[in-house]
């Protein structure tokens, strides 16, 4: 599966390359804009690193301490008047006579499982990491998947305003031959003209919005700059039948189980008891195992000796650090009673926010905006026919556009509202 799809992306992306040589836009759906920014997002990419160093860090508290090696007593020469002008030290091999020196290992033995106790720390951060990056991913998600909605809307507006501004230049230019000929008063022309110059006026601030919503998919989508992004009409309306068959205390359930956050919040809690236990175990010293060699640095000519060594925790017995992990430990668990609070509150919000978006969606007859269309057609017929007056033209005219646009805000409210569901229990409940 995940074969096919890198397949479908880098396709997607020949596509693009072949499509940026030719007219500089490319032109995909929602399903494949969302495939390239899960590919291409560079702070998706980033966290993911974060990841990697965690699991870096619970590798390093699987290692074992080195052992220290040490050389020294050295003596580079002896005169008669330490020796007595006396082989008070044979010479062996190559080393001098009278020539001392020693060595020796030291090998540090972490006491009360602490590095198992470290390894269980960083494991859990390493979790951590992973619901970071989940949670990234789902704020980014729902930024990314509104601006396709956002541009997917501005794109139906424009092409709504476009197609009346055609039809008004088309009737401004008769009006203007019927005005140079003396048929109709100029007055009429000029009133056309000026909604002419209105609905370009409104063209022209869509395509400053057009661009704002591109500029932020495009770094959403680590695409060139230079590039034209044009979202495909299907997909503006999201399936909300599942919707209408769930229970909110379910949702609620639901966003327990997925909620990044959520989990990142009871991992706080293990977090401490983590950290808790491994600074319980600092109070108990280590010990250090010693092995030592010396030639002629004492009666033995030839001495070999071992040695223990331990802190004595008379003044530090890590007090401050046992402290600070039981006030977090309290601290965590009221933190996750507070964000139990505030999932509970924004799914019940959100709930209620898609339920009036889908009843205002829903009170609209589905063959209204089809009459609207026939309804334009007919009115653009009888005012070129001169069955009505511009004035009545131009009231329904001004009512078909303002229509038009509830219907299509209507859509992209509903679309807004169903991503805050899905961002508040954490996973796409409606697609």
């Amino acid at each position: 599966m995940n074969i096919i799809r890198s397949g479908k992306l880098i396709l997607i992306l020949l596509l693009f390359s072949l499509s940026t040589k030719a007219q500089d836009t490319l032109k995909l759906s929602r399903e494949q804009a969302e495939a390239v920014f899960l590919k291409e997002n560079l702070l998706l990419i980033a966290e993911k690193l974060n990841i990697s160093q965690s699991e870096a860090m619970v590798m390093q508290a699987k290692l074992w301490p080195n052992p220290s090696f040490t050389f020294d007593q050295v003596n580079f020469w002896a005169t008669d008047a330490q020796t007595g002008g006396q082989e008070v030290i044979p010479s062996l091999g190559g080393i001098r006579p009278n020539q001392q020196f020693g060595f020796g290992i030291e090998q540090l033995i972490l006491t009360a499982g602490k590095r198992k106790k470290l390894v269980a720390l960083e494991q859990v951060s390493v979790e951590k990491s992973n619901q970071y990056f989940e949670d990234l991913l789902r704020n980014l998600k729902i930024e990314f998947r509104n601006q396709l909605t956002k541009l997917q809307y501005l794109q139906f507006s424009k092409s709504i305003y476009q197609n009346q501004l055609n039809s008004i230049k088309q009737l401004t230019q008769a009006y203007k031959k019927q005005v140079e000929q003396g048929n109709v008063p100029q007055g009429e022309y000029i009133r056309l003209k000026a909604l002419e110059l209105e609905i370009a006026k409104n063209i022209n601030e869509l395509n400053k919005e057009v661009n704002e919503a591109q500029k932020e998919l495009k770094l959403l989508m680590r695409l060139p700059a230079t590039s034209q992004l044009e979202i495909t009409d299907e997909g503006y309306l999201k399936d909300t039948e599942q919707f209408k068959i769930l229970a909110l205390n379910d949702i609620i359930e639901q966003a327990k189980t997925h909620r990044p956050d959520y989990k990142i919040a009871q991992l706080e809690e293990t977090y401490f008891n983590k950290l808790y236990a491994y600074e319980k175990a600092q109070r108990v010293p280590n010990l250090t195992l010693s092995s030592a060699y010396d030639r002629g640095g004492n009666a033995m000519l030839d001495f070999v000796g071992f040695g223990v060594a331990m802190d004595l925790p008379f003044f530090n017995r890590n007090q401050g650090n046992i402290k600070y992990a039981l006030i977090g430990i309290e601290q965590s668990k009221i933190l996750y009673e507070q964000k139990t609070l505030n999932i509970e509150n924004e799914i019940v919000l959100s709930y209620q926010n898609l339920s009036n978006a889908l009843f205002f969606l829903e009170g609209i007859e589905p063959d209204y905006e089809t009459t609207l269309d026939s309804l334009l057609t007919s009115y653009t017929k009888n005012f070129t026919d001169r069955n009505i007056s511009m004035l009545e033209y131009l009231d329904f005219l001004e009512a078909y556009l303002e229509n038009k646009k509830i219907i299509l805000e209507a859509g992209k409210d509903t679309n807004e509202k169903a991503e805050e569901l899905n961002y508040s229990v954490g996973m796409d409940l409606i697609k």
